[in-house]
Order: structure tokens, then sequence, then C-alpha cells
């Protein structure tokens, strides 16, 4: 029987089950990413995220993103500083290229540990985000509950930023799961709620696609300095600050690539026992891919 093993890490409590495909035979099925994101009956984390190796001339690696509900997500900033931070450790190197269905995220080391990521452009066209009909991103005409006139952005996946008055009394799990599952989002969408307190400060709380609320959502903090420049409320450079602390995030005009600062943590290793998904199809038993 194949062994599993696995490395729990998290960026600002964001947690993944991270598995390295390159050295274990196994594919990321949608039912072993649900079992293994259960926090009562598997390891449990925010997102399931698997190493492959790369496709793309000048990457290091492949970074595979997988919700807890099994869908396949196309960004997660705070999950590619910690892929980042694995692939720099292994190389001994001080940067690498994490390839995403989003695109190559060229990543370095950065000071006090921490690592940046290049996020890439943030995208405002309606049909990239994407939006079921035309309309002006930056002024969506959106209302549910508390929340009121987001800004659509896609940072490789879908984000719905609503400026607010005050962050922490957005109630969020009521309010988040209608906006992600609006027929104006036709590949659903994350929520933000943010709240400006500077021209470099920003108090940012997320409800992650297919995830609900996460301590820190990394494209979201992206997708959130993008916006903010654009309606005006912050300069080129901001700290987020979210539910599990801070990203420094940057906005290049030149391009507008968004570069994310922020820390890894690593936290346990450990094997998944066969129990978990040896009923399972698509996935190895006894050195055989079932499918």
């Amino acid at each position: 029987m194949v062994a599993i093993p696995f490395l729990k890490m998290h960026g600002l409590g964001n947690d993944f089950v991270v598995i390295d495909l390159r050295h274990v035979p196994v594919v990321m099925t949608e039912d072993l990413a649900r079992r293994i994101a259960d926090r009562h009956r598997g390891v449990g984390c925010d997102q399931v995220i698997t190493i492959e190796p790369p496709r793309s001339a000048g990457a290091t690696a492949v970074m595979g993103i997988r919700n807890p509900d099994g869908s396949e997500a196309g960004a997660c900033g705070n999950a590619t500083r910690c892929v980042a931070h694995l692939l720099m450790s292994e190389n001994s190197t001080e940067q690498c290229v994490v390839e995403t269905i989003a695109g190559l995220l060229p990543s370095q080391r950065a000071a006090n540990g921490l690592v940046t990521v290049d996020m890439g452009p943030a995208r405002f066209d309606w049909h990239q985000v994407p939006l079921s009909e035309a309309r002006d991103t930056l002024h969506v005409g959106l209302s549910e509950g508390a929340l009121h006139d987001p800004v659509a952005v896609s940072m490789g996946n879908p984000h719905a930023v609503f400026f607010v008055d005050d962050a922490d009394a957005v109630p969020l799990t009521t309010d988040g799961p209608r906006i992600e599952h609006h027929p104006l989002f036709p590949a659903r969408t994350n929520v933000e709620a943010v709240q400006v307190l500077g021209r470099d400060r920003l108090r940012m709380r997320v409800w992650e696609r297919g995830a609900g609320i996460t301590s820190a959502c990394g494209s979201g903090a992206c997708a959130v300095m993008a916006a903010a420049v654009k309606r005006g409320h912050v300069d080129n450079k901001a700290e987020i600050i979210l539910d599990g602390g801070s990203l420094w995030m940057e906005w290049r005009p030149a391009d507008g690539h968004v570069l994310m600062t922020g820390p890894a943590t690593t936290v346990f290793q450990g094997v998944l026992d066969a129990s978990l998904w040896s009923d399972l199809s698509g996935v190895i038993r006894d050195g055989v891919l079932h499918g």
C-alpha cells in the first residue's frame, strides 16, 4: 500500500495540507481532497495543496489547489508562499517560480524570514472575473445585506471586494455565501469586506469560495490592494490586516502586478493512513492506479 506523506503548513492561519506528488504516485481527486480537508475525520485544512513536476519552461514546480469541498481553485497566495518556501529550501536558492492555473508566480526570500510572491496582474474586464453579464467592474451595482457596490476583480480566481465602514461588523457568515453563489458570478466568487484605515493600511475579512471564513486569503489581499488603488483609497504600498495577521502589498502600476509579502509556517508532518482513502477510485491502491 502506497503511503501518502504530508506537511501541515499555514500562512497567517490560512492552513494547508501540502502533498508532494513528485515523489508519491497518487492522483488528487475531489473525494480524496474532501476527506483530507475534513477537520473531524481527516487532517483538516482550508485547502489541500499538491506539488507536481513543472509543465512550463522556467517553472520550478506546479502547485495544485483543492478547496474543502473538493473543487479546484486557480489561485491561493498564502499557499504559494508556503510552496515557494519549500522549493527554495529544497534547492538552497533565494528564488523560484511556482506554476499555477493562474500562471507563473515568481517568488523570492524577503527580510525576516518572509516570502514575496509576484501574484501577477489584477484583471478587471468583466469577462475575465468572470461576471455573467457586462458591468462596470469598479462599481458592480450589487447589494446583499450589509454589503454594497463591490469591485469585481480576478487574481486568477474571482473576487468581490466591498468597502465598508466597519469590517468586523459585517455578518460575513450570512452575506458571504449569498454573494459567493449570486448568479452574477457564474464561477462563484470570493468575498472581501474591507475597511480603509489610512493611505497605507486596510482591514480585511474574507469569505473564501468553497471554504467559508478563513483567517487570511493571499489572493484576496491582492484583489483588495488592486481594488483599493483603483478606487483611490491607498497609494502603491499598503499593509493589509487580516484576522490572522498582516500582509505587505505593493501595486506595480507599470504592469498592474500585485506583489505580496508575508510568512510561511510549517506546523507538523505526517503520513495519511490508508483507511482514509483505500476505498476511493482514482487514487493508488497496492501500487496500481484505480480510476
